[in-house]
């Protein structure tokens, strides 16, 4: 791509100084970065604005590294000095110019292959690995992007990311490496933040899945009302054109079921799925439960059908539902959903059993509703005379006002509780966890620990526990770090889990 190029590529751009911008305007763009210190000869340097830096701030840096041209916002462009020799753009939003020249650095990829993307607090990771299986199952090759990274059928281990939807430019790098594979589908976890900052801009979904909506980012979106509205930009921005299926699957039990309906163009077609929600699409009845899995028979447009899950608890049904629609949504034949649902073993860190007697589960739940979920899965499946424990914690430098209401959430569904320590971060982890006692009515030292040391805390939860008690380990699930202040150790809680039960056990056996 020649600099000429490049504001046909951008909307509602502008630029600063034609006469700098001629001199280089046959120049060939080398590549774009939002990092001064990537920014090279050849280079696009697309100024960011943050809450902690402000890409604003580094332009006379990028120039002075060889940058080609510079992007800035569009109101920004009074309040800032511009370096005097190096084409200037403006913007209306940085965010979405760095997805538009990184989409079209990469050849649009995300409009070359079959993108499902799914959205919601929770259960995203589960179901786009449902999906996944559904779409190999029938002889495809899939690309995965999530939290746990991103992989391919051709690359099956994980190679990380940092983020659930990572950064417009390394999104791109991803999708033309998968195309390149000749992937034909792309499933993909898409975050809040992705939306509201572009970084999908330029991926055309054929699919957009709702899992559910409760509370967390508040210390990003501020408000319930932002947070749903920058969700319900992936079912806004749908495609709609003549030969293009697209479809948004909805989960009609969320309280913004409706607000996600009215957020879908005209011709999309709608899937709706619930377990409450009698009008739904795709629906339930004769749920059971165990600590093994789940069965029902599912009830959609398509037929009716038995499903045995390998997957416990309430929400994995609900996951499951929405992987079925989106097969459904893709053409997938109903027999083959239920076939490809009913293979998958467990998806790591999400209600992963790692020990017996007693059972111990790990579970990512984060979120308020997240750990109300899965400690309701986990009593339903405590036998009658046995206790529910639960390890948890709250992270730092993240929405303070979530603490209260999980330390609540498990005083009351729990029956021993061991609050320990997160990903503090660089708060005060005694602080975090005052912030978790303030929402327990009534502090009871007969079933309630506190042990900031998450290590310690897995032990005593594990010490406490008789053979048919089943713990929860919640918060952390798949990762394998803990952020302490300004380090970042190894930490994996099914590790933890499994050493300690393991010592007991040869303990035991001298």
């Amino acid at each position: 791509m020649k600099l000429a190029e490049l504001p046909h590529y951008l909307s509602d751009s502008t630029i600063v100084n034609p006469e700098v911008f001629e001199r280089v305007a046959t120049q060939s763009v080398a590549g774009v970065t939002s990092d001064s210190r990537q920014a090279k000869a050849g280079t696009v340097f697309v100024a960011l604005g943050g809450s902690r830096t402000d890409g604003h701030e580094f332009l006379s840096s990028a120039a002075s590294q060889g940058a080609l041209v510079l992007i800035i916002e569009a109101e920004r462009q009074h309040s800032i000095a511009l370096p005097d020799n190096v084409p200037v753009i403006a913007v209306n939003s940085t965010y979405k110019a760095l997805a538009e020249i990184s989409a079209a650095l990469q050849g649009f990829p995300g409009r070359q292959m079959r993108l499902v993307g799914v959205t919601g607090t929770n259960g995203k990771t589960t179901v786009t690995h449902l999906i996944e299986q559904m779409l190999e199952d029938q002889g495809h090759k899939v690309g995965l992007i999530g939290t746990l990274g991103q992989k391919t059928s051709k690359r099956k281990a994980y190679d990380s990311t940092g983020h659930t939807t990572p950064m417009a430019t390394e999104l791109q790098e991803i999708l033309h490496d998968m195309q390149q594979e000749e992937n034909a589908f792309v499933v993909m976890e898409v975050s809040s933040h992705a939306l509201e900052q572009y970084r999908v801009h330029g991926c055309d979904f054929e699919v957009a899945v709702l899992t559910n909506l409760t509370q967390d980012h508040l210390d990003y979106h501020k408000t319930m009302a932002q947070y749903w509205q920058a969700k319900a930009l992936l079912f806004s921005r749908l495609e709609v054109a003549e030969g293009k299926q697209r479809s948004a699957v909805i989960n009609l039990d969320s309280d913004y079921a409706a607000e996600f309906i009215a957020a879908c163009p005209k011709g999309v077609t709608l899937y709706t799925y619930g377990i409450q929600a009698p009008e739904a699409n795709v629906r339930i009845e004769n749920p059971n439960y165990s600590i093994a899995g789940s069965s029902f028979t599912v009830i959609t447009p398509a037929g009716k059908a038995d499903v045995k899950l390998k997957l416990g608890g309430q929400f994995s049904v609900y996951n499951a539902l929405a992987a079925l629609a989106s097969g459904l949504a893709l053409g997938i034949p109903l027999d083959a959903c239920v076939k490809s649902l009913e293979k998958v073993e467990g998806i790591r860190g999400r209600f992963e059993v790692v020990s017996e007697k007693p059972y111990v589960i790990v579970d990512y739940a984060h979120t308020p509703d997240g750990l109300e979920n899965v400690l309701n899965a986990a009593r339903v499946v405590t036998p009658k005379d046995a206790r529910l424990i639960a390890v948890f914690g709250c992270g730092g430098d993240r929405d303070a006002t979530k603490r209260p209401k999980m330390g609540g959430i498990v005083e009351r569904l729990a029956d021993l509780l061991v609050i320990t320590s997160d990903n503090p971060r660089t708060e005060d982890p005694q602080q975090i966890i005052t912030d978790v006692i303030s929402g327990i009515q009534r502090f009871d030292s007969a079933r309630m620990m506190v042990d900031a040391d998450r290590k310690q805390a897995i032990h005593q939860a594990i010490d406490l526990a008789q053979p048919d008690d089943i713990i929860v380990v919640a918060g952390k699930g798949h990762e394998d770090y803990q952020i302490l202040g300004d380090r970042t150790i190894h930490f994996d809680d099914r590790e933890v889990v499994q050493d300690y039960v393991r010592q007991k056990r040869q303990l035991s056996s001298v």
